[in-house]
């Protein structure tokens, strides 16, 4: 079974995200979506609600699963038998902090292997900050995120 994790805050999940993870549930047996708890930072959701929004806007996905985690990535690939870690890339600034990354994530377990997904150009532009952005001006979020996901972020403004 190849199972993949794609890992990242999604503080919002937007359309990007959902759009790789859909794009990797048709490549992998099983997708491990995991949501990053970053102590650093102060999230507009908490990892708990992440889990949640991103459990709403997959559950048509039977083989993709949404879990959080702390501490080193490719420790949680292996603790979930992953072989495969995916990463979304929107621009070459993306392109070079994950290329890092994955040499980094490479020298950590040689035995898990980094996956670059191009994103879908219509949401190259598309970014959770950009969303929280938007959001706070009260600007439309329909076409950036899940819709089912919306009323859930104006809540937060």
């Amino acid at each position: 079974m190849k199972i993949a994790v794609y890992p990242g805050s999604f503080d919002p999940v937007t359309n990007g995200h959902l759009d790789i993870i859909e794009r990797a549930s048709k490549i992998y047996d099983r997708v491990i979506v995991g949501v990053l708890i970053n102590g650093a930072k102060k999230p507009l959701f908490d990892a708990e609600e992440r889990v949640e929004l991103l459990k709403s806007v997959t559950a048509d996905l039977d083989n993709v699963e949404i879990d959080s985690f702390s501490g080193l990535l490719v420790d949680f690939a292996k603790e979930k038998n992953a072989c495969v870690i995916i990463k979304g890339l929107r621009t070459v600034n993306d392109f070079e902090y994950e290329f890092q990354m994955a040499l980094l994530n490479k020298a950590l377990n040689p035995n898990i292997e980094t996956m670059f997904m191009m994103t879908n150009t219509k949401y190259s532009y598309i970014s959770s900050s950009m969303v929280k952005e938007l959001a706070a001006f009260k600007g439309d979020l329909n076409g950036f995120v899940p819709t089912q996901i919306i009323e859930k972020i104006k809540e937060k403004y």
